[in-house]
């Protein structure tokens, strides 16, 4: 009997250890499988800067009218594309204001100009030409300054001459005068009377002239005559030296400041014409046509949009805590909602140096150039943009979110042989995700926990995340 009962006890034993043991490996297992974990590898982090921009043109334009008008012509429309200069809209001539219809006519004249300055074989045959006439002026006004001297008006034998002609002529006045007084008594419509007091009148002109022009002989000049002719002759010997440097100065070639004036006349006249029409100011595309012909327009009333596509930027605003990682030439990783799986690739090609404060937030302007772009990327698109501010190879990573701080030192826990361990870490490097391990006993392959129990802190608590 006693035998049995120890069989009994021994059974009961066995059966208890095995139950143990079935409870512990059960327990094991349950706590493994509440484990979220990671294989620990190497491979490369990135540092990136995230932040929302929005599409631009390197170029664009709204360009309007500068004056009013009837449009004529439109020579382009959305989509075309053009180059510098090339004309997109004109107005009807006879719908310009007068003084650009004119503008034709002062162009022409300022371009004649200037082709006459520059044409130094005529330019000096007309200097020539001055020189002579300024030098016959000089002597024309020389000898009438002369001639109209005392005693040189006339010579001895002229003023004899001239007296006679007076006594003759008296004569004549003093025959006519007895005529007419045979017949003054007569009617005044009486043809005998009327003759004798014609041929009196003529024959008292006679003597006047001829009295005058004998007491000019006789004669001097007034003051005021004096200093007229006076006067003639200087102005004729100052354009006498005039002339004869003109004709130096043309000799020596044209006059740059001539030459630079009429130039600017000529484009003084051609910036007129060009109101009359809308031109290119750079090569683009044509995104909007605002008017069509008969359209009546006044000045500032949009005309084209025109943008420079080939080349586009996207405009971000990067926080002040950022703004020191950011470096020309960096690489932009970029993304648009209106395809959010299609990624681009940009450079950072422009950083303001000075900050714009809003609402208390101070934001930096960036302009990152898009090496790459498609006909779906747009001005106007909103880009979320991710600069690559550094980047390391071939290291040993561990999750942030992995990573807790226990009194002041970075640990990781890992699952070794079904239970948890935890390991402690130095980091470097790190991303959003990912940080550098640089020291401690993590060792590659290790499996991290990502979500390690509250108890595993010192006194059962939860250690801080690593932030």
């Amino acid at each position: 009997m006693k035998r049995w009962i120890w069989v009994l006890i021994f059974i009961a034993a066995v059966a208890g250890v095995v139950a143990v043991l079935s409870f512990g490996g059960s327990r094991r297992k349950s706590v493994v499988d509440q484990y979220q974990t990671v294989t620990t590898v190497r491979g490369s982090i990135m540092d990136t800067v995230g932040a929302t921009g929005t599409v631009r043109a390197n170029q664009d334009a709204i360009l309007t009218f500068q004056i009013s008008g009837i449009v004529e012509k439109v020579m382009v429309a959305s989509g075309d594309k053009v180059q510098k200069g090339d004309l997109l809209v004109t107005l009807e001539a006879l719908s310009l204001p007068a003084q650009i219809i004119l503008a034709r006519a002062d162009l022409v004249a300022a371009q004649n100009a200037l082709e006459a300055l520059l044409d130094t074989d005529l330019a000096l045959a007309n200097a020539q030409l001055a020189l002579t006439l300024a030098q016959e002026a000089l002597e024309n006004s020389d000898y009438a300054l002369l001639v109209q001297q005392e005693g040189n008006r006339a010579s001895g034998e002229t003023i004899a001459e001239a007296q006679a002609n007076l006594v003759l002529v008296q004569t004549e006045v003093d025959r006519a005068q007895q005529e007419y007084s045979k017949y003054s008594g007569r009617p005044a419509d009486d043809p005998v009377r009327a003759l004798a007091r014609s041929n009196l009148a003529a024959a008292r002109q006679r003597r006047d002239a001829i009295l005058r022009q004998l007491n000019w002989y006789q004669g001097k000049l007034s003051a005021a005559d004096q200093a007229m002719l006076d006067a003639k002759v200087a102005v004729a010997l100052a354009s006498l030296r005039q002339a004869e440097m003109d004709a130096e100065r043309i000799a020596s070639g044209p006059d740059l400041e001539e030459v630079a004036a009429a130039q600017a006349r000529i484009a003084a006249a051609q910036a007129n014409i060009n109101l009359s029409s809308v031109r290119a100011p750079f090569d683009g595309t044509i995104t909007l046509v605002e008017v069509k012909p008969g359209d009546s327009v006044s000045p500032n009333q949009p005309a084209v949009q025109l943008f420079d596509l080939a080349l586009l930027f996207v405009e971000a605003q990067i926080s002040e805590v950022d703004i020191n990682k950011i470096k020309l030439g960096q690489g932009v990783v970029l993304s648009f909602d209106s395809d959010p799986n299609i990624e681009y690739e940009g450079i950072v090609s422009q950083v303001d140096l000075t900050g714009n404060v809003f609402q208390g937030i101070v934001n930096f302007r960036m302009l990152i150039e898009l090496i790459q772009h498609d006909a779906a990327i747009r001005p106007g698109l909103t880009a979320a943009v991710n600069i690559i501010t550094s980047e390391i190879d071939d290291v040993l990573m561990v999750p942030n979110r992995a990573v807790r701080v226990v009194e002041g030192q970075r640990v990781v826990y890992i699952l070794q042989d079904g239970e948890p361990l935890v390991v402690e870490i130095e980091l470097g490097g790190s991303s959003d995700t990912q940080s550098e391990v640089v020291g401690g006993d993590l060792k590659e392959g290790d499996q991290i926990i990502l979500n390690p129990s509250p108890d595993f802190e010192p006194g059962g608590g939860p250690g801080s995340f690593f932030n």
